[in-house]
């Protein structure tokens, strides 16, 4: 692989690790498709890195984990929103 995508992908797992920021969220920081971000760190970072890999892992399963109360937490607000109008 190119270093240029090397260091693209360490700086995007170093990004979520300092942040505990979304595969959206990051996707959004560097200007890249969720897609791009999520085969970035899922896929190839497990070559580049093992290490970082295992990390950024757990922050991935965790954000999964709460995936649905934070859209839980969202509808709550817009509806709230939507009432005070």
């Amino acid at each position: 692989m190119q270093k240029y995508i090397n260091d693209r992908i360490i700086e995007e797992a170093l990004y979520i690790l300092d942040n505990n920021a979304t595969i959206r969220k990051t996707a959004q920081v560097f200007h890249l498709g969720k897609s791009t971000v999520h085969k970035d760190v899922s896929i190839y970072l497990k070559s580049v890195d093992k290490r970082l890999y295992r990390e950024v892992k757990k922050v991935l399963e965790y954000n999964l984990s709460v995936r649905h109360i934070r859209g839980g937490e969202a509808t709550r607000r817009k509806y709230r929103a939507e009432k005070k109008r």
